[in-house]
């Protein structure tokens, strides 16, 4: 793997291989020794010019309990504060000796600028690029449902057959991009569930079913459902009529959380908007998935490093990892 960029044209033995060797790592970490030394001297930069706290700490987490080098660089505070362009800032990186990079843009497409450009020879992870994709997230989500739903027997499995709904602010959401190509790569079928105002203009191309009713996708009993969060940052003009009554007719409170079939699960890739899009009962109830998304955005993102920065391993090595 030389980058990840999206999910779209990630191939369906890509994210299994991205999946199963995250399993792999899932074991190491609950070994009282976290760490090992697949990267050591590798260097991983964390180049955040948009907020984050989980991603980038899940990144940083990640690369360190592979013993590689970190560092973090926000744009806040940073010479881009002073003028300085994608490529000065990519070039500079690229003098440091960067073997990887991770991105968080405000901008669509910026990371694929930076891995086609020339400016910079390192590997190039998307974190998460304006309303485009989130493909480790979106890996972390695959991970953790198939984790939830088979148990043990997750490994080398696909999701075929399972049903996921994905409901909320699809307009302005990467994670939903992302779920979407994924889910469906994967062989799930996916449902997007929003206002009329929070659904892309023309969403024909894509693989899933649209529904404007929440009560009757949950009637229709899927196997997981994923909530977004609304990205009021984003929004700049009015999308629904109140916070209140969006979160009447689309937020999952605990009666729409009863009516979820048996073994359903509920996931959030957060920050939660906790009495907008997810009431505290379903945020923090036994179906909710939250706090194992966290913990397994871990184990994904140190698998995404481990293929991009030291390749295939020989099968020996793969089973020290177990």
């Amino acid at each position: 793997m030389r980058h990840l960029l999206d999910t779209q044209h990630l191939s369906r033995a890509d994210a299994l291989e991205i999946l199963d060797v995250a399993e792999d790592m899932a074991d190491t970490q609950r070994r009282e020794v976290k760490k090992l030394p697949t990267l050591r001297g590798k260097t991983v930069v964390n180049l955040f010019f948009e907020d984050s706290t989980r991603t980038r700490i899940s990144f940083e987490a990640a690369a360190k309990r592979l013993s590689a080098d970190v560092i973090n660089f926000s744009a806040k505070g940073s010479s881009v504060s002073k003028g300085e362009s994608l490529q000065d800032t990519a070039q500079t990186l690229q003098a440091m000796g960067a073997d990887a990079v991770v991105i968080r843009h405000g901008a669509s497409g910026a990371p694929r600028t930076l891995a086609t450009s020339g400016w910079i020879s390192a590997g190039v992870v998307n974190a998460g690029d304006g309303t485009h994709e989130h493909p480790t997230q979106a890996l972390l989500d695959a991970f953790t449902i198939r984790k939830r739903l088979f148990g043990d027997d997750s490994r080398g499995r696909d999701l075929g057959g399972i049903r996921v709904t994905v409901v909320g602010d699809v307009l302005h959401s990467r994670v939903a991009r992302s779920n979407v190509w994924l889910l469906h790569t994967l062989g799930a079928h996916v449902t997007l569930v929003a206002p009329p105002t929070l659904v892309p203009q023309d969403v024909s191309g894509w693989p899933v079913e649209i529904d404007y009713d929440l009560d009757h996708a949950i009637a229709a009993g899927p196997d997981a459902l994923m909530m977004l969060r609304i990205q009021l940052e984003r929004m700049s003009a009015a999308y629904f009529p109140t916070e209140r009554e969006y979160s009447r007719r689309y937020g999952l409170d605990a009666r729409r959380l009863a009516a979820l079939p048996d073994g359903s699960i509920v996931l959030h890739p957060g920050p939660m908007n906790r009495g907008l899009e997810i009431s505290a009962e379903a945020a923090d109830s036994p179906r909710s998935t939250v706090l194992e998304q966290v913990t397994n955005g871990v184990s994904v993102r140190m698998a995404v490093l481990y293929l991009l920065l030291a390749g295939e391993r020989p099968h020996t090595e793969k089973e020290d990892l177990r």
